[in-house]
């Protein structure tokens, strides 16, 4: 355990927010949907050396998910299994059954929550002034090794306040610097 362990730390600090992209028509309300989970950890744990891999188990009233974390070094990490009970006894039911347990499966392994739009607009002053996160960017650009992403990453997030806006330009942003840093070592 010891190779995966340390490299968990390692993607953790990379760890990006799960953003509320999604709306439930029903609800009205938003929420983190799967990809949006996905997007907020997998650079971090591929970076780290570290595969994804959620597997499901047969199940005759709903579905059974276990994310389980695969280090390049042959190590595992099991993260428990979930069940998620189906509304429906269709395959949309199944479906959408799913689609919840990877997602709550992930966010419980990773430690990760969707991003507090509630919370941060509670924080926020009304009609406040977007941030200007301009130095944060260039920071990103400007980042030699991958620790000094990975602080200025969250340096900038935090400069966000909750601006999902921002936070995409952020997310963009380091992208952008580990795809370049991608290209600058195969030249």
């Amino acid at each position: 355990m010891k190779n995966i362990a340390t490299a968990l730390v390692k993607a953790q600090q990379a760890f990006g927010p799960a953003l509320k992209s999604s709306t439930n028509p029903h609800f009205r309300s938003r929420y983190a949907d799967l990809s949006a989970c996905v997007e907020a950890v997998i650079e971090g744990l591929n970076g780290a050396g570290i595969a994804l891999v959620q597997r499901t188990s047969e199940d005759t009233t709903g579905v059974t998910v276990e994310t389980v974390f695969i280090h390049e070094s042959g190590e595992m990490l099991e993260c428990g299994k979930l069940h998620v009970p189906a509304a429906k006894q269709d395959p949309q039911g199944y479906g959408s059954a799913l689609t919840y347990a990877r997602r709550y499966s992930l966010m419980a392994a990773c430690g990760i929550a969707p991003e507090d739009d509630d919370g941060n607009a509670a924080t926020r002053k009304p009609n406040a002034p977007t941030p200007d996160i301009t130095d944060h960017l260039a920071a990103i650009e400007a980042s030699a090794t991958s620790d000094e992403l990975a602080t200025v990453y969250k340096e900038a997030l935090e400069a966000c306040q909750g601006n999902q806006a921002l936070q995409a330009k952020v997310i963009a942003a380091k992208k952008a610097r580990v795809e370049r840093a991608k290209q600058e070592k195969a030249a």
